[in-house]
């Protein structure tokens, strides 16, 4: 079982995407950084949105990027706790609890298929450590924002609801992800085999 555990992790992480759609709303996390932005932006102009009854959303801005969609950003922005918000604030979370249990697991098991084995610890530097992986992280995020979603938004919700944006976006993700694993890893391996 444990060689088809990726399977198992698909099946609830789908069933996670399903029940989201069919109770609330498709998964989507990016758009939620716009909003903490659009706070922060909101504090230092408080007049970059407005209340305006003639809209459905009841907010206008004379920023062109939350005035889109009738203004939903911005009230998104000037009402930011909501599902969306919430779903963001526990990612961490999770992820932090995740660790804890994976953590817990033997050191003994062997790797199944798709994990990968423990590398020696490498003594790095804390700018060596955390300020790439925030430039990887701000980039993709930027560009999760040009292209006005992120993966969970275009390929998994897309997906899902039948968007053939959806399949494209998921089909050059993987064509570039699959190839810069492996060459990640055959860096990787020869990094520890010196």
């Amino acid at each position: 079982m444990k060689k088809n555990r990726w399977i198992l992790h698909g099946m609830i992480l789908g069933t996670v995407f399903f029940l989201a759609a069919l109770v609330i709303k498709p998964i989507g996390v990016s758009t939620q950084f716009s909003v903490l932005t659009g706070m922060v932006h909101s504090v230092i102009n408080p007049n970059v949105i407005t209340e305006d009854s003639s809209r459905d959303s009841g907010y206008k801005s004379t920023n062109a990027y939350y005035d889109k969609s009738d203004g939903k950003l911005a009230k998104n922005i000037k009402h930011p706790i909501n599902y969306d918000f919430i779903f963001v604030l526990a990612i961490p979370a999770g992820a932090y609890v995740a660790y804890l249990l994976n953590r817990k697991r033997k050191s003994s098991e062997i790797p199944y298929i798709g994990e990968v084995p423990e590398l020696p610890k490498q003594k790095q530097s804390f700018l060596k450590t955390y300020i790439p992986s925030f430039i990887g992280g701000f980039l993709i995020l930027f560009g999760a924002r040009m292209a006005d979603g992120c993966t969970s938004g275009h390929m998994m919700s897309g997906m899902m609801q039948g968007s053939v944006s959806g399949y494209l976006f998921a089909a050059a993700v993987f064509a570039v992800a699959i190839p810069t694993a492996i060459i990640m890893e055959r860096k990787s391996l020869g990094k520890v085999g010196k």
